[in-house]
């Protein structure tokens, strides 16, 4: 074992920190400062309370500057016609009844949360509560959802007199000139799975078991009224009886459907009708993909950008969907446009006939097939074939801008129009109206339908179609909704 001395530790101690550096003045004086500051005990701060009442005094109509869009909303939806929902209230004068919520404020709202994207009754009630443009509208009216919903799927026929009143008030001030209209379909998914589709022998099950269900809940409450009395009885015989209409619903639209496969060249008893919502139909997506959907048919005005007509269908397909909506702006404008530009799904003969005379089409035409040389048999003799004889010349013409025979009048003037550069130009209109109003839509939410059946898949749409053209108002018209007059325009809000 080694040892050492006290003299040799004495000798290596100095050495061992000779190298560390003194420290200042300074860094004593902190230490002794953070020393005193320890010693006077633990630091105070301020922490957050968030059960503390507060008292704010402001009002709801400081919340938003003077060009927010929900203004622009409410000075719409003040100019409107609302007395047949306000007609239909129950609640008046000094009789007894909870007061109903004001029409104007379920419009609004459904207005703005459609520009704003929010599709869902439930979510546009928490935006209510949370969200000061939503509270504005309100001005302090408590709203549900089950106000909300009623609201969106039950006013169709209103929807669409507002919106002949919008396009009316445009054209009237000469915003709209119909000089040129694009038609164009889009595809939006149905509120359906694609696993609710039932064949005939299916649907006849389903219906047995519904109507069976829907008995013996009526025995029950027959037997026992108590039974009758409660709550959760009385949903499930709701429901029951629901489910039963949906399905003979299905059974209902379920020759249509097989109509449409015989058709297409496909079994009829192949034909399938969804049990959740009967008026869908599975069609060709934009993917490629196969999924139930809803065919929405919108008509623009090229200049304005503003729709002027709408409509939904449960086919897939736009062959029959030209004339309808051609009618349809003639009855709301009283005339059809100068010029219709519609994609190639569109222009069946029929169609084009339909109408000639009202408006010009304008529409790609099918590329012309080749016409087939006609195999002509050998001619058998002395053991030898003798030489096939060459294939006579087809007398159909080659182009597809020649008449074909069996072409109408208005079908041959048609392809003779589009075999011009001017037409090419003015076709050119379609994708940069046509496109960018279904994009818009898409943008807003249109992706997919909150709601089913045809009739409130209507209500939806409209609201759209409103939404767009209140937007595209407040660029061209403005002083029809008062905006301008004490508000600033919001052309970086405009579509």
């Amino acid at each position: 074992m080694t040892t050492h001395s006290a003299d040799d530790t004495n000798q290596a101690g100095p050495g061992l920190f000779e190298d560390l550096a003194q420290p200042s003045a300074a860094d004593i004086e902190r230490a002794q400062a953070r020393a005193a500051q320890r010693s006077q005990g633990a630091p105070r701060v301020l922490q957050p309370n968030r059960r503390q009442v507060e008292m704010r005094a402001c009002d709801l109509e400081s919340l938003l500057a003077d060009d927010h869009r929900a203004r622009l909303v409410w000075g719409y939806v003040e100019r409107q016609d609302l007395s047949v929902l306000l007609d239909a209230i129950k609640a008046r004068g000094a009789a007894p009844g909870r007061a109903a919520i004001a029409p104007s404020i379920l419009f609004a709202l459904w207005l703005y949360a459609t520009l704003d994207g929010v599709g869902s009754g439930r979510e546009v009630a928490r935006l209510t509560e949370e969200h000061d443009a939503y509270r504005w509208i309100c001005g302090g009216v408590a709203v549900n959802y089950h106000a909300l919903n009623d609201f969106r799927s039950s006013n169709e026929q209103l929807m669409d007199e507002l919106l002949s009143d919008n396009v009316a008030a445009l054209a009237a001030v000469g915003a709209i000139t119909l000089e040129r209209v694009a038609q164009d379909g889009m595809r939006v998914r149905a509120d359906a799975g694609a696993a609710s589709f039932r064949r005939q022998a299916r649907l006849d099950e389903h219906q047995a078991e519904a109507r069976e269900l829907v008995q013996t809940l009526k025995a029950q409450a027959q037997a026992d009224p108590g039974v009758a009395g409660r709550r959760s009885h009385a949903a499930k015989l709701r429901a029951a009886r629901e489910r039963e209409q949906r399905i003979n619903a299905a059974l209902e639209r379920l020759p249509e459907m097989a109509a449409t496969k015989k058709r297409n060249g496909a079994k009829p008893e192949d034909a399938r009708a969804s049990t959740t919502d009967a008026d869908a139909s599975v069609m060709k997506m934009g993917d490629g993909g196969s999924r139930p959907a809803y065919n929405v048919q919108l008509a623009t005005d090229c200049v304005a950008q503003v729709i002027i007509g709408v409509d939904v269908v449960t086919a897939g397909s736009d062959m029959a969907q030209l004339a309808p909506m051609v009618e349809q702006v003639e009855q709301r404008l009283g005339k059809a446009s100068g010029q219709w530009l519609v994609d190639g799904g569109y222009p069946a003969h029929a169609q084009i006939d339909a109408v000639a005379g009202k408006t010009e089409l304008y529409a790609p035409v099918p590329k012309a097939k080749p016409p087939k040389a006609k195999d002509q048999p050998g001619d058998v003799s002395g053991g030898h074939a003798a030489e096939a004889k060459p294939a006579e010349p087809s007398a159909q013409p080659l182009s597809e801008f020649d008449p074909k025979p069996g072409d109408s009048e208005a079908v041959a003037q048609w392809r003779a129009r589009m075999n011009s550069e001017a037409a090419r130009e003015i076709y050119k209109h379609r994708a940069a109206t046509a496109e960018c109003v279904n994009a818009q839509a898409r943008n807003r939410g249109l992706q997919r339908m909150p709601v089913r059946g045809l009739a409130k898949v209507n209500c939806v749409v409209r609201l759209y179609v409103l939404a767009h053209n209140l937007m595209r108002m407040a660029v061209l018209a403005p002083q029809l909704i008062g905006w301008g007059m004490g508000a600033k325009p919001i052309s970086s809000q405009s579509p």
